[in-house]
């Protein structure tokens, strides 16, 4: 008996069973759109209804599903497609993963895993072997490629019936358990020897319940890609019309910044701009120790947007200054706060923070990097350093909108500021905490030390998970690269040491 349950194999559908949803249009939007641009992206929404009418029509699911294929990939990298699959989709799958289907998929170690789908395998695949494990066989349709691009055709046999059987190598190979939900009769079941519903409306009337963020795989801390909500074919009308009002809105919020403090929070409020800020954690300036008046104060905020800082400077009310890496010229001209570069050589950019630190306040974001989710990655200790000897003032700082992500990878990123800003309420919260003493570098708290407890203050005000990952884990797993300028000082420097190595 346990020789046989060992061998048992399993499959299911990925659309409908494992995901709720069995519409394939936001995941072959969000393709067009990323990879594509935003024109692609409307050719996509316009052709859609049309090739759903000629579908329904003539009776054929293969129809829209070509069509969406073809126009939403054809042209294209297969290596940015790809990276749209491994970095943009796996978000949108995970918040409609359906929890009684994953459970059942998952408690199924003993033998063959199949997960079927209608989409590309090349859309599906990264999702299906980050999330339900490594060994999970995925059939699904093949993308034709020429060079490097795809043809936007398929070179697999239709169906996933079809799919199914080139996977198992003819139809003589039999899956002897398929999980389908009640009502449904997926065409690959008849390949399956038992087939074992997984929810019964009958018995549940209410909505299936998606997987709980608790329960997945694994934790999911990096995803890129603009858009906030699943686009669904109404939700990206509305995005569309809204669109030219929110360039308009996006530029008369960005012109705010160079108001008077009072003044532009005022106009923000109504522009429907939410600023909230809680200062009671500052030190006031008759607490401020000799050291720190002989210089500015040093803020370490963990990262959200570009604008962490001028939003810090706006709630405070007089001028910071902010250090960055790789701040397009653009960002740096619409800033209205001082912005000073650094260069990623650990030396260099000592200097400059401390002849910055003497000129005034300063604001550093200790991440490197922008992180959307609910996780903070580890903090370099060189802001700590920095401040040897006086305080450092820990800054939470959450943000967010309900249409654009402020923040991307792959994407244009002098365009963050703008995306965020064109939210029809974007919100920011600020809230200062309780200066933290950095010591005198004498052998007492290293600076390792202070950086993660201000990380874990920060954490725990925000209700946030402190994280030992970095700037360098983020890009090597969306963009598959370091995300170092090949030019700046830091990267030659690592090239000449694996030249001397």
């Amino acid at each position: 008996m346990a020789d046989s349950h060992r061998r048992t194999s399993m499959a299911t559908e990925l659309e409908g069973t494992l995901l709720i949803s069995g519409s394939l249009f936001p995941y072959f939007f969000l393709v067009a759109l990323e990879a594509g641009g935003p024109l692609r992206a409307a050719a996509l929404l316009a052709a859609y209804p049309l090739a759903a009418l000629l579908g329904a029509a003539f009776f054929s699911d293969d129809l829209p599903l070509l069509a969406m294929t073809f126009l939403s990939t054809a042209g294209l990298s297969a290596a940015d497609v790809a990276a749209v699959a491994r970095a943009t989709l796996p978000r949108f799958f995970l918040a409609d993963l359906r929890a009684t289907a994953f459970r059942a998929m998952a408690r199924h170690v003993a033998g063959e895993r199949f997960v079927v789908t209608r989409l590309p395998r090349l859309l599906a695949e990264p999702f299906v072997r980050e999330f339900l494990g490594d060994d999970v066989i995925v059939a699904g349709a093949e993308l034709r490629v020429v060079g490097t691009r795809l043809t936007g055709t398929v070179t697999s046999p239709p169906g996933i019936a079809g799919t199914l059987v080139a996977v198992l190598g003819g139809r003589d190979k039999i899956v002897d358990v398929g999980l389908c939900c009640a009502g449904d009769q997926p065409e690959f079941l008849q390949l399956c020897q038992e087939r074992r519903v997984v929810s019964s409306p009958e018995k549940t009337p209410s909505p299936a319940t998606p997987l709980p963020r608790s329960e997945y795989p694994k934790p999911l801390v990096f995803h890129d890609g603009r858009l906030v909500r699943r686009p669904e074919p109404a939700t990206c009308l509305a995005i569309l019309l809204w669109v030219p009002l929110g360039v308009v809105l996006s530029v008369t919020r960005l012109l705010l910044g160079f108001l008077p403090h009072g003044v532009g929070l005022l106009i923000a409020a109504a522009t429907g701009f939410q600023i909230r800020a809680d200062l009671t954690g500052a030190a006031s300036p008759a607490t401020t120790s000799r050291h720190r008046r002989r210089r500015g104060i040093l803020f370490a905020c963990n990262h959200q947007t570009l604008m962490d800082p001028v939003i810090l400077s706006t709630v405070l009310r007089r001028k910071v200054t902010a250090v960055t890496y790789s701040l397009s010229s653009f960002s740096e001209l619409i800033a209205p706060i001082p912005t000073v570069r650094l260069t990623r050589d650990r030396r260099r950019d000592s200097s400059i923070m401390e002849a910055e630190l003497t000129r005034g306040d300063l604001v550093v974001c200790p991440e490197g990097t922008t992180c959307r989710e609910a996780y903070l990655l580890r903090f370099s200790p060189l802001f700590a350093e920095i401040a040897a000897g006086g305080d450092v003032t820990p800054t939470a700082v959450r943000a967010g909108g309900e249409m654009f992500h402020g923040s991307t990878v792959r994407g244009y990123k002098w365009l963050d500021s703008i995306f965020f800003l064109m939210n029809p309420s974007p919100w920011y919260e600020i809230r200062l905490l309780a200066p933290v003493a950095t010591g005198d570098g004498g052998g007492g708290v290293s600076s390792r030390d202070v950086a993660n407890s201000v990380q874990r203050m920060i954490g725990d005000e925000l209700g946030f998970e402190c994280t030992g990952l970095t700037r360098r884990d983020k890009y090597r797993m969306i963009a598959g690269h370091d995300g170092v300028d090949a030019r700046s000082p830091a990267s030659e420097k690592r090239k000449e040491d694996a030249r001397n190595a």
